[in-house]
């Protein structure tokens, strides 16, 4: 009787939803991924392999991320010529609101759909979060918050 309780307990156990994974840290590699841009076409982390990228994590619904939106706008033209890739990452929502969202600030950058394993393996458990990447694919700064213009722009020079 002792062995079918445990063996229940394991199975249960064992369907229970994942915790979110704890965030990735300041020096480690940036967790890969494989998107699709709200237009579907195909967005992966290594196609940008050598670049600085900043990846912003995003819901249409979230008015810090609102409030934010057009300062990244700005620094991504800004650094652009230094070879900054910003990546706007929406937090699964529908497509239409995503590119909504988009459309409505004449977002420039490319704009994914985040899943769970994405959101799980950067440990979003809130937005905005904002995630900046040297050109070694290494994570240098990791904010869950909203961020400044100018803390923005110096994680961004962090990875020039």
């Amino acid at each position: 009787m002792k062995t079918l309780a445990v063996a229940l307990l394991i199975t249960a156990l064992a369907a229970l939803p994942a915790a979110a994974a704890a965030p990735p840290r300041p020096g480690t590699p940036a967790p890969t991924f494989k998107l699709k841009t709200v237009d579907g076409k195909p967005l992966a982390l290594e196609q940008y392999k050598g670049k600085p990228v900043y990846l912003d994590f995003f819901a249409s619904w979230c008015a810090p991320c609102r409030d934010e939106t057009p300062g990244i706008i700005k620094l991504s033209k800004q650094y652009a010529k230094k070879g900054l890739v910003v990546i706007g990452l929406d937090d699964q929502e529908i497509s239409d609101r995503a590119t909504g969202f988009r459309d409505d600030f004449k977002i420039k950058f490319p704009v994914g759909i985040a899943d769970q394993k994405t959101l799980d393996s950067y440990g979003v458990i809130a937005l905005p979060v904002h995630v900046f990447i040297d050109r070694k694919g290494i994570i240098k700064t990791y904010r869950l918050g909203e961020m400044s213009y100018d803390e923005i722009e110096t994680a961004i020079k962090g990875i020039l």
